[in-house]
């Protein structure tokens, strides 16, 4: 079993996303969002199957859980 951490380039290609450090860090920029109210798997610009994948990680709390509440906390 990989009980590595992951990181955000891991995720980033899990989600079928460019990976390297200047496309995480222009989709950080370019995706805020303003309202504490939306979740991050409801965000507009995923599509159903990255939006499922992320609201799987956190409900299951998967080894991904981690990672992705990062993601979470940098477009809040």
């Amino acid at each position: 079993m990989d009980t590595s951490a992951h990181t955000f380039s891991a995720l980033f290609e899990q989600l079928g996303l460019p990976a390297d450090n200047d496309s995480i860090e222009q989709f950080i920029r370019t995706h805020r969002l303003f309202s504490s109210e939306i979740q991050l798997h409801e965000a507009s610009f995923w599509n159903e199957t990255q939006a499922e994948f992320l609201r799987e990680a956190i409900s299951s709390d998967s080894d991904w859980a981690e990672i992705v509440d990062e993601l979470n906390n940098s477009l809040h």
